[in-house]
């Protein structure tokens, strides 16, 4: 049934969890659509015979013996009106789903540009054009723009996401097949828009392994210990402590995923679109108790090096940390070639 649905909505492989849900909604949306205007057609046909001209007699009749039709018209509208709510309902139901991803899901952070896609995995090595990933397994995709606003789309996996520069946003899916899928900007950016393409390979999680394995010989440094090298060079640990020891500005040791009460009163949490901010915009989100001390970072790290240290944080949440999280930091070059 559902490849059927496929084919007569002429739509591409049902290669995500996502796939066959949202293709199964779309098709009732197409077809209640296409059912009613056939009926409304029909109806307005025979209501141009019906009450087509008469002669004064048989119109003066007419108005005589009005029909009510009140009971009917309620009984349409509230009809109208709960088709349409139990379809938000499904909706909202789906991109609820699709917003919050499992907490074991693989990271990867993406970076658009005019006019490519550059992926970074926690693991360690770095892509361009091309994404690497396990099938079966949740992966979770955090997302910026160096220039304008692109979109992530995998019409694959029915995902799409709007990337917008100085921003982090999220999305995920899980492949549930494996093979090679297109990746491609929806969202106009400019004169070469059109080529730009990326792939996603899936692969299986044995091949994925072996993969990352060669991927590791290649690239020895994380992208957690590239943010390690930043928050070094960028003096950040002058300020913020990765012991969990009061100091300056709020430690990072466990502050990635808690909710910090900020010094408006309002409470967020400390995701990655909060630490991308918190960097770049340190006035709008003070956290409370701490004084307005921290200098913007806009302008003075790159996206490779803003996501690399947004890894960084996020793996000092962990229940335990690796070697390079608490390791000296160690002195490399530009991260531009090899992080997002």
């Amino acid at each position: 049934m559902n490849e059927l649905i496929r084919r007569l909505l002429f739509l591409p492989p049902q290669a995500s969890t996502f796939a066959r849900g949202i293709d199964q909604l779309h098709f009732f949306v197409i077809s209640v659509t296409m059912l009613s205007a056939t009926v409304i057609a029909f109806v307005a046909v025979y209501f141009t015979w019906r009450y087509r001209a008469k002669r004064p007699a048989e119109t003066e009749a007419t108005r005589a013996n009005p029909r009510t039709t009140r009971r009917f018209e309620a009984v349409l509208t509230a009809a109208t009106l709960l088709l349409f709510l139990g379809l938000w309902v499904i909706g909202f139901r789906q991109y609820a789903a699709m917003t919050a991803p499992p907490d074991d899901a693989l990271v990867v952070y993406v970076t658009g540009k005019q006019w490519m896609w550059k992926f970074a995995h926690e693991e360690g090595p770095s892509e361009v054009g091309v994404l690497t990933v396990p099938s079966h397994r949740p992966i979770k995709v955090v997302m910026t723009s160096r220039d304008v606003i692109h979109s992530f789309y995998v019409p694959a996996f029915r995902i799409k996401q709007d990337v917008i520069p100085g921003r982090y946003v999220t999305a995920w899916f899980e492949a549930n097949a494996e093979g090679s899928f297109d990746i491609f900007c929806a969202e106009y950016c400019g004169t070469e828009h059109s080529t730009m393409l990326a792939k996603v390979n899936v692969l299986s999680p044995a091949d994925y392994a072996a993969w990352l394995a060669g991927a590791r010989r290649t690239e020895p440094l994380s992208l957690v210990e590239q943010g390690r090298t930043v928050a070094a060079k960028q003096q950040c640990l002058g300020c913020h402590t990765i012991d969990g020891k009061a100091h300056v500005g709020p430690t990072w040791r466990g502050l990635y995923g808690t909710d910090v009460k900020l010094a408006d009163g309002r409470t967020v949490i400390a995701d990655e679109g909060y630490l991308t901010r918190s960097m770049m915009l340190p006035n709008e989100d003070m956290v409370a108790g701490y004084a307005t001390r921290m200098p913007s970072y806009f302008g003075r790290l790159d996206a490779g090096e803003t996501a690399a240290l947004v890894a960084f944080i996020r793996a000092l949440a962990a229940p335990e940390l690796t070697n390079a999280v608490d390791a000296p930091p160690v002195a490399t070059g530009t991260l531009e070639e090899r992080a997002p």
